[in-house]
């Protein structure tokens, strides 16, 4: 009977645990629209890929970009260098990369 409530315990543990992992994937994805709409869109970026902690975008016009939404966004920091924005975001920057190949 004991064993039972703890096999009871671990599956409500691990279907919140799903549930909490599948909601934050969502929201990721939501930002990534976010941030994409930031760049000026889909078709604003020409090349782009994670190095680290930094999201490394070229863009067609840089002039089209929100970077204050960006740092609302999570951004710790964005360096312009031409057509070249380098976004520091931590961690998330490689998963972004990853997203936004799905997105393409």
């Amino acid at each position: 009977m004991e064993y039972l409530q703890y096999i009871i315990i671990i599956s409500v543990l691990l279907i919140i645990a799903i549930a909490i992992t599948k909601s934050k994937k969502k929201d990721f994805k939501i930002e990534i629209n976010k941030l994409i709409e930031c760049l000026g869109g889909k078709k604003n970026i020409i090349k782009y890929e994670a190095n680290k902690s930094r999201f490394v975008v070229t863009l067609n016009d840089v002039t089209k970009v929100d970077k204050s939404a960006i740092q609302k966004l999570g951004a710790q920091g964005i360096v312009e260098i031409d057509n070249q924005l380098k976004i520091i975001l931590g961690p998330e920057a490689k998963q972004l990369q990853k997203y936004i190949d799905e997105l393409k």
